[in-house]
């Protein structure tokens, strides 16, 4: 019998069969497919220890992603990296691991004419997502701010359902913190390319009555609550991910 993690790769390889597929918004029947494969996953079934998870101190992560680590309450700033565990990747989509230690925060990013498919496998993370209000313009300058909508501002804790993003819905801009140490399994379809336009860009996010505005501003509300602007910055000095050992099954391509 095939593992999850290899079901989640046939799934996936079936479902978005070529590169126009991947770059197309899937289909409901290819997004059930994969979401309900994601929907089974559990942390073992990808490499983690189920002492360690079950055990009730804080941890961060070492270079193996495995190896407890004693970790002191949330503070401003992480000792322990970010990890990546790499599991498969091809022009069509990824799978990969993003495991965060206590506090630790992925910066608002996005995903250029990208669907991503994000499980929680355990722990507490807060997700905070916008989706852009206008279409972008090619002639837009790209360093200029732009109003975005406010789409989620949730604390998720595992077990949880598999969220969805999408190229122009679901929250396409979103950040991720850790309230506790976590790890979030990601399906990207496809993945960033700069060769193919599909460049990761970071953003700062500013309250809506911080800058001046025109009636045209925000469309048919009476008020400015859930709106934000956002603005192109690099990316920032201290997020930085190390990659880690992927110790799960392995997939056969």
């Amino acid at each position: 019998m095939p593992t999850v993690v290899q079901r989640l790769y046939q799934a996936c390889n079936e479902s978005f069969p070529s590169s126009s597929a991947a770059t197309a918004v899937p289909s409901p029947r290819a997004i059930h497919r994969v979401r309900s494969v994601l929907d089974t996953i559990k942390p073992v079934d990808v490499g983690f220890n189920e002492e360690l998870l079950e055990d009730d101190y804080d941890y961060g992560f070492s270079q193996s992603s495995l190896q407890r680590v004693p970790h002191s309450p949330v503070v401003d700033h992480w000792e322990e990296p970010i990890t990546y565990l790499h599991i498969y990747e091809c022009d069509r989509f990824s799978i990969g691991i993003f495991c965060l230690p206590m506090s630790a925060v992925i910066p608002f990013h996005d995903h250029p004419r990208m669907t991503v498919f994000s499980k929680l496998l355990f722990g507490s993370m807060h997700i905070k997502a916008y989706d852009w209000v206008y279409p972008m313009d090619a002639e837009t300058n790209p360093l200029q701010v732009r109003l975005a909508k406010l789409k989620i501002d949730n604390d998720f804790t595992a077990p949880c359902d598999t969220t969805i993003l999408y190229p122009t819905s679901g929250g396409n801009i979103h950040s991720f913190q850790a309230v506790t140490p976590c790890a979030v399994l990601d399906v990207l379809v496809p993945p960033y390319s700069d060769t193919a336009g599909r460049s990761c860009t970071y953003y700062c996010d500013y309250p809506y009555a911080s800058l001046p505005d025109d009636e045209n501003t925000v469309p048919d509300v009476d008020s400015d609550q859930g709106y934000a602007w956002l603005e192109e910055t690099e990316k920032p000095d201290d997020f930085i991910v190390e990659g880690a050992q992927y110790k799960g099954p392995l997939v056969e391509a």
